[in-house]
Formats: C-alpha cells, sequence, structure tokens
C-alpha cells in the first residue's frame, strides 16, 4: 500500500506538525478547518483546504460526517487525527475504514480497548505489566465499590474509565467523601464524553508521572524511551522532560520492555503511549492507560533519539514496516518541552485569545518551537488555549535548563498574555533544578510563588 494524500482531522500546532512530515514523504496534503479557523496556518500551509463547519467543535472537528465528505471530495488516502478531537475515536477510526481511507493509527478495536481504562488495565495485567490496585473492571455498584475502596486503603481515586484530560476524576479520602465524588465524577464524565463509566485506583502520595514511547507497525515493536511528565497543573502536563531524570538503568529497562510487552499483546500499529506512575518510595511502577495517538509532548523524545514519531505512524499506516529495530534505538542527552498557552499565569491561568504583535521565535543550537503563529494572526477563542510548544536540547539535564531559560527570554508574542513566564519562573526553582518533583508539586508551588508569575 502506498498513500498519496493525507487529511488532516485537526488544527493548530499539531496540524502544522503533520502537514510537514507528511510533505517530507511526498505526500499532498489536506487541512478541514472550521470557519474560525480560516485564516489559520495550516490552512496557509496545506495544498488543499476544506471548510467543514462552524466554529463549534461538534460541528466541525467532531462532525464524523463533515470530515469524511472532505476526504472524499479531496481523493484523500488517508486521515491523519493528531491528538485530541476525535483521534481517540473508535466510531471515527471504523468509519474511515469503512470508507475504504487509511486511519493513521491503530484499528477501532484497539483504540476501543485500550481507551476505556478499565479494559486497558485487564490487557496490562495479561500482559504482566504492574497495575495501580484499583477495582478489576468498571464500578457496577456503588455500596460494594466503596467497600472495595476500604480494603484498598483510603485515599482512591475515582476515575472516568472513557476521556482524559483530568475530567471524571475525584479523589476520595474517606467512604462518606466516596459516596459523594462518586456520582459527580459519573455525571461529568457523562457530560464529557458520553460514558458515566468509573473505575477505582488507589492514590499513591508523592507519585511520578513516566511514560513510554512505543511504536509498532502490527508485527514488530519497540520503545524509544520514557519521557517524565510530573509538572502538572489541575491533571494537565505543562513541562516534559526526556529520559527521566528519577530512574536507574535497570527501572528504565524493565520499564520499557513492559511497555512494548503490552505493545505486543494489542498487534499496536502506530504511536502510542503507555502511562504509567512511579513510587519514589519504593521505586514500583504502575501503569495507569494508554493513548492510542501522537502525544502532544512527543518531541523531546524525537529530540533525544532522532527518530521522527510523525513520518513513523504515517509509513506504518501506509503499509511500510516499522524503519527502525529495537537495538537500533538509542538517546542522547536531556530534552525538555514547555507548553506555551494563551493563558495569563498571573490572573489564575485566564485565557487570553488576543491578536499576535511582533513574534519573535527563539533559535540557535538545540532550540525547536512548534507553534501555529504568525504576526497578525488572531488566537481563536474556541479551542485548547495551547500556542506552541518550546523544546530544548542539550547534553546534559543541567545544560537544558539553562538553555530553556535562554530560549524563553528570546521568546516574542507581543499582544498576548502566555504561560512563559511560569516556565521562566520553574526553571529557576530548586526543586525543579534538582528533579525533586511529583505530581502534586506545581499546584502549592503556584499558590507559595504567584508574585513570580507576572510577564516582565
Amino acid at each position: 500500500m502506498s498513500l498519496s494524500k493525507i487529511l488532516i482531522a485537526n488544527r493548530g500546532e499539531i496540524a502544522v506538525r503533520i502537514i510537514r512530515a507528511a510533505k517530507e514523504l511526498g505526500l499532498k496534503t489536506v487541512q478541514v478547518y472550521s470557519s474560525a479557523d480560516e485564516t489559520s496556518l495550516a490552512v496557509q500551509m496545506a495544498d488543499e483546504a476544506v471548510e467543514i463547519g462552524p466554529p463549534a467543535a461538534k460541528k466541525s472537528y467532531l462532525d464524523i460526517d463533515a470530515v469524511l465528505k472532505a476526504a472524499r471530495e479531496t481523493g484523500a488516502d488517508a486521515i491523519h487525527p493528531g491528538y485530541g478531537f476525535l483521534a481517540e475515536n473508535a466510531e471515527f477510526a471504523d468509519a474511515v475504514a469503512a470508507a475504504g481511507i487509511t486511519f493513521v493509527g491503530p484499528s477501532g478495536d484497539v483504540i476501543r480497548r485500550m481507551g476505556d481504562k478499565a479494559s486497558a488495565r485487564q490487557a496490562a495485567t495479561e500482559a504482566g505489566v504492574p497495575t495501580v490496585p484499583g477495582s478489576q473492571g468498571v464500578i457496577d455498584d456503588l455500596n460494594e465499590a466503596c467497600r472495595l475502596a476500604e480494603n484498598i486503603g483510603f485515599p482512591v481515586m475515582i476515575k472516568a474509565t472513557a476521556g482524559g484530560g483530568g475530567r471524571g476524576i475525584r479523589i476520595a479520602n474517606s467512604a462518606g467523601e466516596f459516596m459523594a465524588l462518586a456520582p459527580q465524577a459519573s455525571s461529568e464524565a457523562e457530560a464529557a464524553f458520553g460514558d458515566g463509566g468509573l473505575y477505582l485506583e488507589k492514590v499513591i502520595e508523592r507519585a511520578r508521572h513516566i511514560e513510554v514511547q512505543i511504536l509498532g507497525d502490527g508485527e514488530n515493536f519497540i520503545h524509544c524511551y520514557e519521557r517524565e511528565c510530573s509538572l502538572q497543573r489541575r491533571r494537565q502536563k505543562v513541562w516534559e522532560e526526556a529520559p527521566s531524570a528519577a530512574l536507574s538503568s535497570d527501572v528504565r529497562e524493565r520499564l520499557c520492555a513492559s511497555a512494548v510487552a503490552l505493545a505486543a499483546a494489542v498487534r499496536y500499529k502506530g504511536a502510542g503511549t503507555i502511562e504509567y506512575l512511579y513510587d519514589d518510595a519504593s521505586g514500583d511502577y504502575y501503569f495507569i492507560e494508554m493513548n492510542t495517538r501522537i502525544q502532544v509532548e512527543h518531541p523531546v523524545t524525537e529530540s533525544i533519539t532522532g527518530i521522527d514519531l510523525l513520518a513513523e505512524m504515517i509509513a506504518v499506516a501506509g503499509g511500510q514496516p516499522l524503519s527502525v529495530r529495537q537495538e537500533d534505538v538509542t538517546y542522547r542527552g536531556h530534552a525538555i518541552e514547555v507548553r506555551i498557552n494563551a493563558e495569563d499565569p498571573a490572573a489564575n491561568f485566564m485565557p487570553f485569545p488576543g491578536v499576535v504583535g511582533d513574534l519573535r521565535i527563539p533559535g540557535g543550537p538545540g532550540v525547536r518551537f512548534d507553534h501555529m503563529l504568525y504576526q497578525g494572526y488572531q488566537i481563536p477563542p474556541f479551542y485548547d488555549s495551547l500556542l506552541g510548544k518550546l523544546i530544548v536540547s542539550a547534553d546534559s539535564r543541567e545544560k537544558a535548563i539553562i538553555r530553556l531559560k535562554r530560549a524563553i527570554c528570546e521568546l516574542g508574542l507581543d499582544g498576548l498574555k502566555t504561560t512563559a513566564p511560569l516556565f521562566k519562573a520553574l526553571a529557576e526553582a530548586p526543586d525543579v533544578l534538582s528533579g525533586d518533583v511529583h505530581t502534586k508539586w506545581l499546584e502549592p508551588w503556584l499558590e507559595a510563588n504567584s508574585d513570580k508569575l507576572s510577564s516582565q
């Protein structure tokens, strides 16, 4: 199978990234867009562009029929979903395949199995991958689930079996809290994802968030080492790096091998991420979920391994085997990514969808900026506030942080409030410099350091 034209069913910086990867593979590109994105950089870069609806995502980027209609009309033989929107929608993957178009990603069956957190836990257990103590499947009875929570030991995390982004999650510290919070989590998940199913996990204090990048072609499966994503606000990642400074070589080897075992168990095809909690105190790690798509933070892995993850995804979707074997995958140095959002960190991260004034892109050795910006561009208020990702790499973590500070000082986005001041402050925080962080570290730090978050 060979591909000739790929439709990008997404927007923003990831659409730009996919267009670049596709063009380097010699493919024509089609960008779909809502009326709010008519002037976007991705629309300007693509070979063709098709408007598919009004600003509301459910009437444009989430409209499966509209996306497929655009693909048929333009003769696209593949669709890349990026991340978010329809990227982990099994029905979309099924519909693309049924239309005779190649879906750049795993099959609907694999998305369905691994996107459902309860069934993903079961798959991990069957593959011999450690999982966080919790329920074996979806909670059917609250009273029975509360008894299970008491046996596991409070605190426990109540989690939506579908979706992500921190929605449908509550932490209960007692049986009373559990009975009150579980219905709230279910209602929130039902509203956000159309699925109110819940399951339980024990809360691990001072956990680090470690994820392993995997690639598969359905027959061969490899890892591209791990990323650490422990700096989070409201369970949203803000700073990602690779490799993790917390892992010994032995733990890294076992962790990455377990991710490959799970990818092989489900015959994975494409790029995916196996996510874990790492217990600093014990050195144990536990599978929590799989993301069956490209991740926002994929550039840090590309920076340390030299592997173009988007190109591998597209080539595998076109029927080619992985271009690299596990023994070919090595990493060098250290990479850090920070998410530059149109938000004001000094005003509780209030969205700031303004107009881009003077734009100054940082450069020099080891600096990459994946973005969707140009001077005069009006940031639409309808979507995620991510403007771009600033990625730096260097021979060591210490040098990468120094380079990050330099790059942030070079970045100029006049007319906007952004999260850049947050990362300038974090790059000088003693705990960040030493790597002594965990998933609950950032929010108390923000409260204590609010004076450092104003734009300079």
